[in-house]
Formats: structure tokens, C-alpha cells, sequence
């Protein structure tokens, strides 16, 4: 069985509370201090390096010490998996890091130059593929979702599988087409795509006589993740 990892907040008891804000301002801010743009910049040049995709990007920030991931707050998670990654694949050293300073100043071939910046963001990362693959379930059908450990294609690797809603029945809802797989894609392993489905477990099924009658959620789930209910 695959360890729960501390980014699957879902799975786990905690005591933090949550505070949601009905203030249209607040929602309007996109960033609550200065330097968390910088941090989606930085995030976002040193992705255009090609060195890494956005499911190991987002399986970097997964990684991260359970105690740091619960303390840092949102981008500074962000901060710390790019750092892991910048230095995993050699673009800079944990020297520099610690120094704040670059040892040279080379540019990089792939370099994201400011006058492309808006075509770049504008084209974004599609990641719906066309397939030969017909897909195994309909709309109505009862599935059942897998153990995460049935789900991973590397050992504790990256699924988008929450921990609390595996093993628990469903019904599908929708299906969105064929989609680049995260489990392959987040550890190079290509981009294996298969059909993406939208399934709604009840919350009686996850959550049991706590739960509220006639409440679900609904997942988006790869058809790998998935088994037919007999």
C-alpha cells in the first residue's frame, strides 16, 4: 500500500479550519502579497526550460516533508518543489540557492524572453489527446474506484487518485475524451493517454452515517483508476 502523502488533505483528520470570504475584493486579488507573482513567474520561465512537465511539477510540490508542506503556505510549496527541481536536473546548485546569486549568468536556449510571455500563457498546455482507444465504460455505468496503490506506475509515485475516495463505488457521469495520463507523464514515462471520465461518489459511500443525505463528489478520474461493479 502506497503511503499517504501530506497533499491529500482529503484522506486525512486534521484541526485546521478553513475560512472562506464572501468579499467579491478579496476574490478579485490575485495575489495577496508581491512576491507570490514572482513566485508564479519564476515557476512558470523555469517550466518553459522543457525540462519537466506540469504532472512533475506538481508531483515535486507532493514530495515535499510532511511538516514543511502543512507549514508553507501556497507559494511557498511552490517555491520549494521548483527548487528541488531546478536542482534535481542541474540548472542551478543548492550553493546558489543558499547565496541568492547565480555562479554565471548563461542563458538558456529555451529561455522564456518577456516579449512571448502573453502567446505562451495564451496557448497554454492542452493536454487532451486523440486515441484509437474506444472507451470502456457509458454514462450511467456503476464503477468502483481502485486502491491508489493499483493506480501508480512508478512504487509511491504521482496519481491524481485522492486517497479518501479510492476503493469507494461511483457512477459515471460524463466522459471528457481521452486525456495525457499523470501517473506516466509525472515520471517520463510518456504521455500514455486514455479516456477521462467525470464520476460522482455519494457521500454516504465515503463518509458513512456522518454524511449528509443526497450530498456527493464529484471527481474527474482516468479510466486506469477505474473497474467495472458487477
Amino acid at each position: 500500500m502506497s503511503q499517504q502523502k501530506p497533499h491529500d488533505m482529503g484522506g486525512m483528520l486534521d484541526d485546521t479550519i478553513i475560512i472562506s470570504t464572501d468579499s467579491r475584493d478579496d476574490e478579485a486579488q490575485i495575489f495577496h502579497e508581491p512576491w507570490h507573482a514572482r513566485a508564479l513567474a519564476v515557476t512558470l520561465a523555469a517550466g518553459a526550460l522543457g525540462k519537466w512537465n506540469l504532472d512533475a511539477s506538481r508531483f515535486a510540490r507532493e514530495c515535499l516533508p510532511a511538516d514543511d508542506y502543512k507549514k508553507f503556505s501556497y507559494y511557498e510549496k511552490w517555491l520549494a518543489g521548483l527548487c528541488n527541481l531546478l536542482v534535481t536536473h542541474k540548472l542551478i546548485t543548492r550553493e546558489e540557492i543558499k547565496a541568492g546569486t547565480a555562479e554565471s549568468a548563461a542563458p538558456h536556449d529555451r529561455m522564456l524572453k518577456p516579449e512571448i510571455v502573453s502567446n505562451v500563457l495564451a496557448n497554454g498546455g492542452p493536454v487532451r489527446r486523440d486515441i484509437a482507444q474506444k472507451s470502456q465504460f457509458e454514462i450511467g455505468a456503476r464503477v468502483r474506484t481502485k486502491r491508489i496503490s493499483d493506480t501508480l506506475l512508478v512504487p509511491d509515485g504521482h496519481t491524481r487518485l485522492p486517497a479518501y475516495a479510492a476503493g469507494k463505488q461511483a457512477v459515471i457521469r460524463d466522459c471528457h475524451g481521452a486525456h495525457i495520463l499523470p501517473n506516466a507523464h509525472a515520471h517520463f514515462r510518456g504521455e500514455a493517454p486514455e479516456p477521462l471520465y467525470q464520476i460522482a461518489i455519494s457521500a454516504a459511500e465515503l463518509w458513512g452515517e456522518n454524511a449528509v443525505a443526497g450530498d456527493e463528489v464529484i471527481l474527474d478520474c482516468w479510466e486506469s483508476y477505474l473497474e467495472a461493479v458487477r
